[in-house]
């Protein structure tokens, strides 16, 4: 088969950190190449420099079986490559056509012509199979739609080789289902597509090639045929990893939080929360199931106390915590694993052992009539470091020097270590290698099966399935349906994220 794309003996470094060590990568016409792997593997640093974002310290990449001397994405994109990143480079308020021909603009007589940008993106759109409306303005766009349009903006400037940086994270299953058939249809008219990704269900659907890269290394390259999500785990961790999550049935008790008729407003003063309502009991898990961006943040942050509802209350058993602060929510039993770690779990430039006393430090044995206790919390660091098994060198090492997992271990030992009766975790595993996942799952269960009230908010249905006793699914800042986990099927799931009615 022929090569289109060939990276030989890539190596760049950052500081601290040996992101690419001699690595070889290629690519042939029409195939699908996945490259897999763990958080910092150093996969989209590989990619980044094939698109010219960043250059290589040493090794060269060849397009075409040429050297391709590749300083900026302005000469990937001469070079026929194209990227989609995890985040759309869309302005949401241009239409389709302006956002396709942003940067490389078609004028007639002085002004833009959008006419002939619009017909040229059509016949694209109709050849791929990509439909899209050239008129309409990006930001109404679902957002299955909008990956559309950034592929199609990558074909738009002839690309014959296409990037994609996680595209499902943000899909419905559907969405990710015809991203897939668009998929197999580019690589059946020639174009070569290298899929970046960690979900390994994906990768032997999808792929013709998988490499699985570790520790900036490439680790092995194998054929979906040859392997198995078992195996591609073990490459990408380095052991054996437990994918699947062993809980018994659960025995739901009394209600710990009692949620009744929530509005909340995003920061734009929309209404992001509309009258939701729900409970959770002690010991079961109540997963609430979305695409990203349809109140979930919102929702979480006025439990914890961290935004203002404008309607309904909120209640921990039979105390009322509607608009409390952080502190008083988190007295009466609430343990947080926020959505984003590094900007509400932790303060990165305090050391580990500060971090695990956040919001004790206050309290008997680390305060004692306001004077920290340094004995007490270096012994609390300490038996929590091995405990949770947060892998660092010393309890004093600045947070910030800690991989993704590990921090995250940080926030879990911290909350769970006290006297909690509800666990709220957001997003517990987003970015996280699947050691990590593995480990994180195993602790939620944990919690359920010591009586704790579990609410899960977590944009990856293959998480909610499989940790959640009920679910319910948010649309629009609204619960769509409540339902019993073992009784619903991911399609089902799927068409409520994406607006169906469940009567339908």
């Amino acid at each position: 088969m022929t090569l289109v794309i060939e990276a030989r003996d890539i190596t760049k470094q950052f500081p601290g950190v040996l992101a690419n060590d001699h690595v070889d990568f290629d690519l042939h016409k029409g195939e699908i190449h996945a490259l897999l792997g763990e958080n910092g593997a150093g996969k989209t640093t590989l990619m980044n420099i094939i698109y010219g974002l960043y250059r290589p310290d040493s090794g060269e990449i060849r397009v075409d079986g040429r050297f391709a001397p590749i300083r900026s994405s302005k000469d990937a994109i001469q070079f026929g490559i194209g990227m989609v990143h995890q985040h759309f480079m869309l302005i949401p308020v241009f239409s389709v056509a302006e956002n396709i021909m942003l940067g490389d603009e078609t004028v007639r007589y002085g002004r833009l012509d959008e006419k002939a940008v619009a017909k040229r993106t059509r016949e694209l759109s109709h050849q791929y199979g990509l439909e899209v409306d050239p008129t309409a303005l990006v930001g109404q766009l679902p957002v299955g739609v909008q990956q559309r349009v950034e592929i199609v903006k990558a074909l738009y400037r002839n690309a014959q080789i296409l990037i994609l940086d996680e595209p499902t994270a943000v899909l419905t299953p559907q969405e990710a289902e015809d991203l897939f058939r668009i998929m197999r249809d580019l690589a059946k008219r020639g174009v070569s597509i290298i899929f970046i990704t960690h979900k390994l269900k994906e990768v032997l659907a999808i792929a013709d090639r998988i490499t699985v890269m570790r520790a900036g290394k490439v680790v092995g390259t194998v054929i979906p045929q040859e392997t198995d999500e078992k195996k591609l785990a073990a490459m990408m961790v380095g052991r054996e990893v437990i994918l699947k999550v062993e809980k018994g049935k659960a025995k739901p008790g009394e209600e710990v939080l009692k949620v009744d008729g929530l509005k909340v407003l995003d920061k734009r003063g929309l209404e992001s929360v509309r009258n939701v309502s729900f409970s959770v009991r002690a010991g079961e898990v109540l997963g609430i199931a979305g695409v990203q961006g349809n109140g979930q943040t919102e929702l979480v942050e006025t439990l914890t106390g961290l935004r203002s509802p404008q309607g309904g209350k909120v209640w921990m058993g039979e105390r009322e915590i509607t608009d409390r602060m952080p502190r008083t929510i988190t007295e009466t039993g609430v343990a947080h694993i926020p959505e984003d770690r590094q900007r509400h779990g932790l303060v990165l430039s305090y050391v580990v052992a500060d971090n695990l006393i956040l919001n004790t430090y206050y309290l008997p044995p680390f305060g004692v009539r306001g004077v920290l206790q340094p004995k007490a919390i270096d012994a609390n660091a300490r038996k929590l470091i091995q405990d949770f098994d947060v892998r660092t060198p010393s309890p004093y090492v600045p947070t910030s020097k800690l991989s993704g997992g590990n921090q995250q271990k940080v926030i879990v030992a911290r909350e769970l270590s006290r006297e909690v009766k509800l666990l709220i975790a957001n997003q517990p595993t987003r970015g996280l290698d699947v050691g990590s996942i593995e480990y994180i799952h195993k602790e939620i269960v944990l919690m359920r099966d010591r009586g704790l009230a579990v609410l899960l908010v977590s944009a990856e249905l293959d998480e909610i399935m499989a940790l959640s006793d009920r679910i319910a699914v948010m649309y629009r800042g609204q619960i769509v349906a409540t339902v019993d986990a073992a009784k619903v099927t991911r399609e089902q799931l799927g068409l409520w994220m994406a607006g169906a009615h469940p009567e339908e």
